[in-house]
């Protein structure tokens, strides 16, 4: 493909296409012989997932990678929340990828270095920052001979390991990623004053602490309440408390602090629900502290495994949603009327609830089923 995509009649008709079906053009010809119709719907596929994904990128010149590395690639907004936390002067990226994070994150660094071992990808990125007027180290090797051969101290080392096996199955636990995260953590400690690694939102945090020793600060990131990475920071300099972090961008919400550990120590009050009913984030579902934001907030649970808190007056600054409610019995509700469905420690799912009493989805009213430690109740929102 080299440059050739970047001429421009082929720019015109990536961009007359970005709404065509991308099936129906591949069974095309490519009307330029310098490029086959895959490589153009390579590029129209970038600009789709970019106009979400990293719009900084929608600009003349930038050229695509295939779909795997554009899906494994960091948004721009947790890429943006990553750079506000990091500062040094020198970085490196062992795992560069599509470069996303390394770009917000290498801002506040004078001296930048990209590994990657995929030559192609490695090259794309280089155009892309040198179209972007951002400066780096590009190194072509594997992160493992790079670290046997390295000779440098860097103030902070970031990766993101592949999570797909040789058979492309997705794989969570950190000896089965690639690089094996415990095998190398002692190596990059050594040439790091810290070492920032980005791992799937569905690590267990516990896992973490137990195979990580030197752990001080763990960040679980959502967008808009839809969890996308859990971020974990190491340090020889770890004092053994570790700061954990619940983050939902796009959202209006602070950041939710606690200790590793804290939950352990919470004891929470239970209740039958009063004028007020909080659903957490899931970032804080993520982080398991059900008994943690009991006590913070002051507020009631309504069953160990429901988690679900309740309040007679209204909470302003909780770290999810909030709903005034009534509890109302069975014989209230009536055929056709239209409900929003939330299912919560309760045997049917919400499409079941909705047949059952034939709902219809949708509108601006709530009907929460529940169980408190009386058994299963019906919350209506007022």
């Amino acid at each position: 493909m080299g440059n050739n995509i970047l001429n421009k009649n082929i720019q015109n008709y990536i961009n007359a296409n970005l709404t065509t079906d991308l099936h129906s053009l591949l069974l095309k010809k490519s009307p330029f012989p310098e490029v086959s119709m895959p490589e153009i719907v390579q590029q129209i596929k970038g600009k789709q997932v970019a106009q979400k994904k990293f719009p900084f990128l929608l600009q003349d010149g930038i050229i695509f990678p295939p779909q795997l590395n554009l899906e494994q690639a960091s948004s721009e907004k947790t890429a943006l929340y990553k750079s506000e936390i990091l500062k040094g002067k020198k970085f490196i990226d062992l795992t560069s990828g599509f470069g996303i994070d390394a770009y917000y994150l290498s801002k506040n660094f004078d001296d930048v270095t990209l590994v990657e071992q995929n030559p192609e990808l490695l090259e794309i990125v280089s155009h892309n920052w040198t179209v972007l007027e951002k400066k780096a180290r590009f190194i072509n090797k594997k992160l493992e001979d790079f670290l046997n051969e390295n000779k440098e101290h860097f103030d902070v080392i970031y990766l993101d390991p592949a999570r797909r096996d040789d058979n492309k199955n997705k794989v969570f636990l950190l000896e089965d990623l690639s690089p094996n995260i415990l095998e190398i953590q002692e190596q990059m400690l050594s040439i790091s004053n810290e070492v920032v690694i980005k791992l799937s939102p569905l690590i267990d945090l516990k896992y973490l602490v137990s195979v990580l020793p030197n752990i001080f600060r763990i960040d679980i990131i959502a967008v808009k309440n839809d969890v996308k990475e859990v971020v974990v920071f190491l340090s020889k300099e770890n004092q053994g408390k570790i700061v954990c972090n619940c983050v939902n961008l796009e959202s209006g919400e602070s950041v939710f602090t606690y200790q590793f550990g804290d939950e352990e120590k919470a004891i929470p009050n239970y209740s039958e629900p009063e004028n007020f009913i909080y659903i957490p984030n899931n970032s804080i579902l993520k982080a398991g502290i059900f008994n943690l934001i009991s006590g913070r907030f002051g507020l009631k649970k309504l069953h160990p495994n429901t988690h679900l808190y309740t309040s007679n007056e209204r909470i302003d600054d909780f770290p999810g949603r909030a709903f005034e409610i009534k509890v109302i019995e069975n014989k209230e509700i009536k055929k056709k009327e239209q409900f929003n469905i939330i299912s919560k420690n309760y045997p049917l799912k919400p499409e079941e609830i909705k047949k059952k009493y034939a709902l219809k989805d949708g509108g601006e009213r709530y009907l929460i089923f529940t169980q408190s430690k009386k058994g299963k109740i019906i919350l209506k929102s007022v």
